[in-house]
């Protein structure tokens, strides 16, 4: 099977704030748009945002490797190096982490560096990279 892009389908409140988050902050491609929808290319994948104005997203967590995990949360897998440029750049934007760049499973198979935060809508989103990508699926 050939792997392609996915697509993900959010909704937010208010669609100028979250343009502005995903264009100017997280450096995301802007595509197709509506008075009610923007797509973006998110790292490569379709992200869509509906504006959905009495959207409340959940506030839940899961406790993980010492942290309390924001569920449900969404993200992409970066190069070891691209995580790193790209979490010095959310930390040069004064990005409020849910949980802040760190290495987890360290020494562990399975070993990543990782960092949740939140768009201005609530919706939680993860950035990892696996030291050795090969161990994406290592039990």
């Amino acid at each position: 099977m050939q792997v392609q892009p996915f697509h993900l389908s959010i909704p937010v409140k208010n669609l100028e704030i979250s343009r502005t988050f995903y264009r100017d902050v997280l450096k995301c491609e802007e595509g197709r748009s509506t008075e009610d929808w923007v797509d973006f290319n998110f790292f490569g994948h379709q992200l869509v945002l509906h504006e959905k104005k009495d959207y409340e997203p959940q506030r839940i967590s899961n406790a993980v490797d010492g942290h309390n995990v924001p569920v449900p949360h969404f993200g992409v897998v970066l190069t070891w190096e691209d995580f790193e440029n790209f979490s010095n750049q959310l930390i040069k934007a004064n990005t409020k982490f849910e949980i802040a760049p760190y290495i987890r499973f360290k020494g562990k198979v399975g070993e990543q560096a990782t960092m949740f935060f939140k768009d201005p809508e609530g919706n939680a989103l993860e950035f990892k990279a696996f030291r050795d990508i090969g161990q994406l699926f290592a039990k």
